[in-house]
């Protein structure tokens, strides 16, 4: 079912729909689909490199939208359907785990899960079920989807092609080494 969708979704990026397909895509995987916008800024970038930026734009602005959608599932319909949607992807338990304190560290949980292959989905419904602070959730998704977004565009419209395999396989570990170093960083900041 997955590759289905992922050549549906490929097949979305040469259609002359390919910026609505993208900003859909974008909405929707930040409360429910399982398949990144990455799939089609890829091809997208690497077909016409002068348009990454715009490409890069419209993913942020549809993956910010449906993180404020992903947000009011969790505030307003979180039973009826965050819930259902965490146990899909296995994440209800950790959910309720660190729901607690998921306040005190919420703006770097948003900023981690947009940035590294984590499902963004999860933490913008646990962002709405805990009720984190709504515009430090906004400040947060803007910055870590535009910085993914923003840097695979870039990497694509500089080197194009060779880097494709690189994006498409290793970027999220990049991401995520750099996150960790980032925060280990403030932790030995904070402790010295």
């Amino acid at each position: 079912m997955l590759r289905k969708t992922y050549d549906w979704t490929i097949s979305l990026a040469q259609s002359r729909h390919a910026y609505w397909a993208l900003f859909v895509v974008a909405f929707i995987e930040s409360s429910i689909f399982p398949i990144p916008p990455d799939v089609l800024i890829i091809p997208m970038v690497i077909a016409r490199p002068r348009h990454a930026w715009r490409v890069a734009s419209v993913a942020l602005v549809g993956s910010v939208l449906g993180g404020i959608a992903g947000y009011g599932i969790g505030a307003v319909l979180f039973q009826q359907i965050g819930e259902p949607i965490l146990q899909f992807y296995g994440k209800m338990s950790a959910a309720q785990e660190f729901a607690h304190r998921f306040n005190d560290y919420g703006a770097w949980a948003v900023l981690i899960a947009g940035v590294t292959p984590f499902p963004y989905k999860v933490i913008t419904i646990v962002s709405g079920w805990t009720h984190l602070n709504f515009w430090v959730f906004m400040i947060a998704s803007v910055v870590a989807r535009g910085l993914r977004f923003y840097i695979i565009a870039g990497l694509l419209r500089v080197f194009g092609e060779p880097v494709r395999d690189f994006i498409e396989r290793r970027l999220g570990l990049v991401f995520t080494l750099a996150i960790l170093l980032l925060i280990g960083g403030f932790a030995a900041v904070r402790y010295l």
